[in-house]
């Protein structure tokens, strides 16, 4: 990676896709620029169909600090309208691909809105959660009170976004935040052993699941039901299906097509 590049994207491997956030002398704090650049990143990444899983992590032993204050703090309201500042939080909420967040260090505010984010999360046992907007004066803007809300219920995030206090890797795992824990220095490599997984089963079927996990969680559990199985009937409509069943029969290895 270019070390002057302050976001940097690369292929890892068939079908997996790493962006790296590089700014380590503000522990990747994220401003304007770099929003603007992670979103760019995110739908080209959308656009290029070799792509099925993509990984987003940080540099220099942090994922993202938070969101830069200085720049933030003389903002209007209308600023915020004007330059779209949840810009990068709508298209990682919209990506209709995978997401990895993969977490060394700190997951602080617009950090820990960016994992919120991802469909999963894979933290260094080090790593610390939290959204400390209350300490100067705002509150969580990008998903933090929702999002927590649904992952961890009602008590854990009033305690977490009033009093600013981050947990640990250890109390966000418990509490249902996190995916996976890992020794510090090793959330990237689990990141990409488990999005190479995610990226080599049938794509169709990884895009119904996330269709339907995001749509069921917000709506009533017969309503989910049933559109979860409507999206299991129509599969069977697919190549990957008889290609996946007739390889288990067979006892060999299935070749997904996407088709």
């Amino acid at each position: 990676m270019d070390s002057t590049e302050a976001v940097a994207v690369r292929h890892a491997s068939d079908g997996v896709a790493v962006i790296t956030l590089n700014r380590p002398e503000r522990r990747n704090a994220l401003n304007l620029d770099i929003k603007a650049r992670i979103a760019d990143a995110i739908l080209t990444l959308e656009a290029d169909t070799s792509v099925r899983v993509i990984v987003l992590t940080g540099a220099g032993g942090y994922f993202i600090a938070g969101t830069d204050i200085a720049e933030m703090e003389p903002m209007s309201p209308a600023q915020h309208q004007t330059l779209a500042t949840d810009r990068m939080f709508t298209v990682l909420r919209r990506c209709p691909k995978i997401l990895i967040a993969a977490v060394e260090g700190y997951a602080l505010g617009g950090g820990c809105e960016t994992a919120l984010c991802c469909d999963m999360i894979v933290a260094g046992e080090g790593a610390r959660f939290g959204q400390p907007e209350i300490r100067v004066g705002i509150m969580p803007g990008a998903g933090g009170t929702q999002r927590l809300l649904r992952a961890i219920g009602k008590y854990r995030t009033m305690k977490l976004v009033l009093t600013g206090e981050p947990l640990t890797a250890a109390e966000a795992f418990q509490a249902g935040l996190l995916s996976e824990i890992v020794p510090d220095g090793s959330a990237l490599d689990r990141s990409l052993a488990i999005a190479a997984t995610v990226a080599s089963m049938p794509p169709l079927a990884v895009q119904a699941i996330k269709e339907v996990v995001q749509l069921g969680q917000d709506v009533p559990l017969d309503t989910a039901l049933a559109l979860e199985r409507k999206a299991f009937v129509q599969l069977f409509d697919t190549q990957d299906q008889k290609e996946g069943m007739r390889a288990f029969l067979e006892k060999r290895a299935p070749e997904f097509k996407g088709r």
